[in-house]
Order: structure tokens, then C-alpha cells, then sequence
């Protein structure tokens, strides 16, 4: 049974086991968490988002509709998601563009995704980072626009499952 703070606002009944689900934290109704997550404090998760197994989301992160976070992923405090190319106020895309994080990968605080990318199993988005285009599995990604800094190998242990 999931663990969810007096002072959350928690609208889902798709919440996995040993989840913990801090104050002030919003999850509205259609979307799906798995085990052992924790989201923090001043968290917003919209309808149509999916997470993983063993996720963090820290706080000061809002997930709009079109996010997919796999298993084992470290979401880092205010990393901030974009999901429409071409916002405008009152006017809505058919379907949002998704922004998918892969196993294990790892979003520094601050970090910026744009709309459409995909972070790879295993990569890691550097602080402040704004990621324009996809970054390969077992990238290390930093800057604005995120350039690849170098790869982790087998003997990273950040890099192990």
C-alpha cells in the first residue's frame, strides 16, 4: 500500500506498493506510479503520465501528460518538461508529444527537456542541461544545448543496474 502525506493532493488509485507520496504533491486521476517511488514535497503529475519502479522525483518537478519514466529513474529537484513544440494559451495539440526516460537514467536539478526527446537507459542529463534531441544510452549530457561530455562504461558503478 502506498504511503501518501495528509497535505497531498492524490487523485490516482494506480500507486504501487511502498510508493511515498510527500505534501503538497498533486497526482491527478489517470495517472500510474509503480512500487517504491518516492515523490517529494511541491510535485505535480498530470493524467496521462506513466512511471516506473524505484523512481525519485524530487521536489519543484511538474510531469504533463506524455511522460514516460521507466524503472530506476532520478528525477532532480525543478528539472523542468516541455511537451508542446508550440504552446499558446487556450490552444491544445491533439496528443502531446511524449518525453520518455529509459531505465536508469538520471536528470540533474534544473536540467530542461524539450518536448519529443528521449533520455537513454542509463544517461545522465547534467544540472541545468537543456536537452534538444535524444541522448543515447550511457551518455553523460551537459550545457545548453546538451552536448555529450563523455559515456559511462561497465566500471561506473552509476552505470550498473
Amino acid at each position: 500500500m502506498p504511503q501518501v502525506h495528509d497535505q497531498a493532493d492524490v487523485q490516482s488509485s494506480t500507486i504501487g506498493k511502498g510508493t511515498r507520496i510527500w505534501q503538497y504533491a498533486v497526482v491527478l486521476s489517470g495517472a500510474r506510479i509503480g512500487r517504491d517511488c518516492n515523490i517529494c514535497a511541491h510535485t505535480f503529475i498530470e493524467n496521462d503520465v506513466v512511471i516506473g519502479d524505484r523512481v525519485t522525483v524530487k521536489s519543484g518537478v511538474f510531469l504533463w501528460d506524455g511522460i514516460r519514466v521507466a524503472d530506476d529513474v532520478f528525477i532532480g529537484p525543478n528539472a523542468t518538461f516541455a511537451n508542446d513544440p508550440m504552446p499558446r494559451s487556450k490552444v491544445y495539440p491533439e496528443q502531446f508529444l511524449e518525453v520518455r526516460l529509459e531505465r536508469g537514467a538520471s536528470i540533474g536539478a534544473n536540467a530542461t527537456l524539450l518536448p519529443g526527446v528521449t533520455i537513454g537507459e542509463y544517461a545522465m542529463v547534467g544540472a541545468g542541461a537543456v536537452v534538444t534531441k535524444d541522448v543515447p544510452p550511457r551518455a553523460v549530457v551537459v550545457g545548453n544545448p546538451a552536448r555529450i561530455l563523455r559515456y559511462l562504461d561497465d566500471h561506473d558503478p552509476i552505470s550498473q543496474p
